[in-house]
């Protein structure tokens, strides 16, 4: 037998437990959007990545920094093809639509690509004197080489441990590795590309549970170069 005003009782729990549980509910349904949004800035980033790494300065449409990449002993010649195909001319564009086509459920033409090259230089040397990574090079003619990696930089910042000081927009200053150093478009430089990926996303309900209004989801991948014949 339902004693008197269990009934009332029931609501009662009903409506205080109800707004907490819609509350969770929505909240786990934001989150995991975002972290899947976040995979997608990150596989964009990769595909960036790889798409300039393979497109070096030995492909036939090269996608490169301030100056091409090569390896020793650095004789690949500066590739210039008609129609505007070389260098940041076609390269940058042709690489941000590539990693745009790879994302899915956001806005493709929000989504800022930016990429810098990084390399190694002579620590004996005050100039902008490329090399190959620290070793032993007796073999090929050249001795013994004591190098240090420079890191390339995004909006003043090395997106490889600090993205979350650059910002997210399409066209942001990027420093290649010893690019202030050197006006030389004949010194080959660069043994990785850094590719930086960003997105201005606005959760749904934002203001509801604590939501911000807006969230920058950024997705950071190094590749190494690769040459193209």
């Amino acid at each position: 037998m339902r004693r008197p005003g269990s009934r009332g009782q029931t609501l009662v729990e009903a409506a205080l437990v109800m707004p907490l549980f819609i509350m969770m509910l929505f909240g786990i349904i934001v989150i995991g959007l975002g972290v899947f949004y976040q995979q997608q800035l990150t596989n964009a980033a990769r595909e960036a990545a790889r798409y300039a790494a393979i497109h070096s300065a030995t492909a036939s449409c090269p996608t490169t920094g301030d100056y091409d990449p090569a390896s020793p002993p650095q004789t690949y010649p500066l590739v210039t093809t008609p129609g505007g195909c070389d260098r940041k001319a076609m390269g940058w564009p042709r690489m941000t639509e590539h990693a745009r086509m790879t994302v899915h459920g956001l806005a493709r033409g929000n989504i800022a690509i930016s990429a810098c090259w990084s390399g190694y230089r002579k620590d004996s040397e005050t100039g902008a004197i490329d090399a190959p990574p620290p070793g032993d090079y007796t073999s090929l003619g050249i001795g013994v080489i004591s190098s240090v990696f420079v890191q390339c930089t995004i909006d003043g910042a090395d997106p490889t441990t600090n993205p979350g000081d650059i910002g997210c927009s399409n066209g942001m200053p990027t420093v290649d590795q010893a690019s202030s150093m050197s006006d030389s478009v004949t010194t080959p430089i660069a043994n990785t590309v850094t590719a930086y990926a960003c997105y201005v996303w606005q959760p749904p309900l934002a203001g509801f549970l604590l939501i911000p209004e807006q969230v920058t989801l950024r997705g950071v991948v190094t590749e190494p170069i690769q040459r193209q014949q």
